[in-house]
Order: structure tokens, then C-alpha cells, then sequence
């Protein structure tokens, strides 16, 4: 027989939703953001300031390589549809 004791947190749920379109790159950074990274309110004001500015960084970082990935993705599907005969489909697609 197992005897435990101990105790677990769960931590907050966040939910983000959006109509009539899909989340944005920086909407996507901001939660992979506060997955990986928090930042203590009660942090020094310098090491507060150092650890905002790397946020502020690592989700410019994100942006940029998640604003590629979609590029990809576009050009993935565009050359699939063109190659399957759906040439104005894929042209939608490029268009976007």
C-alpha cells in the first residue's frame, strides 16, 4: 500500500479566443511568453528591467520566425494546389 503526502499546485488558466480569424504571431508569442518566461513584481528594479527587455526580445524573435513559418505554410499549400490543377485556389492563397 502506497501512503502520500504532499501537495500540488495547478497553475492559472488563460484563455484566448479571437472571431473571425485565427491568433496572430505576436498573440501566439505573448502565450508561448507566459509559458516559459515570468518576470517577479517583486524583483529588484534592475534585474525587473534586464528580465522585460529579454521578454521583449525573445517575443521579436518569436514573431519574426513564426511570421515565417506561416509564409511556408502559404507556399507549401500554394504549390500543392497549383500542382493538383486548383491554380486559382492556389493563387488565392499566394495572394494572402
Amino acid at each position: 500500500m502506497f501512503d502520500s503526502v504532499g501537495s500540488s499546485r495547478i497553475n492559472d488558466v488563460f484563455v484566448f479566443t479571437t472571431e473571425n480569424r485565427g491568433h496572430s504571431p505576436e498573440e501566439i508569442a505573448e502565450m508561448t511568453l507566459n509559458k516559459i518566461m515570468l518576470v517577479s513584481e517583486g524583483a529588484p528594479p534592475v534585474i525587473r528591467e534586464q528580465a522585460l527587455a529579454h521578454r521583449d526580445r525573445l517575443k521579436e524573435v518569436l514573431v519574426f520566425y513564426m511570421k515565417r513559418v506561416a509564409q511556408s505554410e502559404r507556399t507549401t499549400i500554394w504549390a500543392l494546389l497549383r500542382n493538383q490543377g486548383h491554380r486559382d485556389l492556389a493563387e488565392i492563397i499566394r495572394r494572402l
